[in-house]
């Protein structure tokens, strides 16, 4: 593809390069993941060292870059070092930012229905729910079911179609950065 595409150059500042190459190239690795694709390299790596400690993949792929940019400055000098660390630093974040199966979602559902909602939920997707009894909803005094669970973001629409189809009057509020302890399910890619 190189040699039969005629070379654009829009600038040479190594600054400007680093960030957009390494956003394009983050960008580009992040929607991979996210379909369940690898590009190689370090991916397979990074997935696999995710699932054991909950880091994200760009955290991962930033620790394993950094030995390459200590011998990359060593060999070919600090300010090319300085280069890779910015690209490797956007790279990892546009990636974060793509690769969504990891940004986990707190979701609270507040229903008349629970074991519809429960049910659908759990014929979508993969979760573990947890039933509060007893709830009474303030306007009409009704008795209601607070229904607890954690998706991913990627998730999303798998739960926003649950809840149309057990409960189209639920009240559901999601909650993003939440910080798992314990286990959650993802599966594979």
């Amino acid at each position: 593809m190189i040699k039969s595409i005629s070379v654009v150059t829009l600038t040479k500042d190594p600054i400007i390069c680093a960030i957009f190459g390494a956003a394009i190239n983050g960008f580009g690795t992040g929607l991979a993941l996210k379909n369940g694709i690898s590009t190689g390299g370090l991916d397979i790596i990074g997935l696999t060292l995710r699932k054991r400690t909950g880091k994200s993949i760009g955290t991962i792929n930033v620790t394993f870059n950094i030995f390459i940019i200590i011998a990359a400055g060593a060999v070919y000098g600090w300010p090319y070092a300085f280069y890779s660390a910015l690209g490797i630093f956007v790279n990892a974040r546009v990636m974060d930012i793509v690769y969504t199966r990891q940004q986990k979602m707190q979701v609270m559902i507040v229903t008349n229905k629970p074991k519809s909602v429960v049910d659908c939920i759990q014929t979508h997707m993969r979760r573990g729910i947890t039933i509060v009894h007893g709830a009474e909803g303030a306007y009409r005094h009704d008795q209601k079911t607070i229904l607890f669970t954690v998706i991913s973001r990627y998730e999303q629409l798998d739960l926003k179609n649950a809840m149309e189809e057990s409960d189209p009057y639920a009240f559901v509020s999601i909650s993003d950065n939440v910080k798992i302890m314990g286990r959650f399910y993802e599966p594979e890619p």
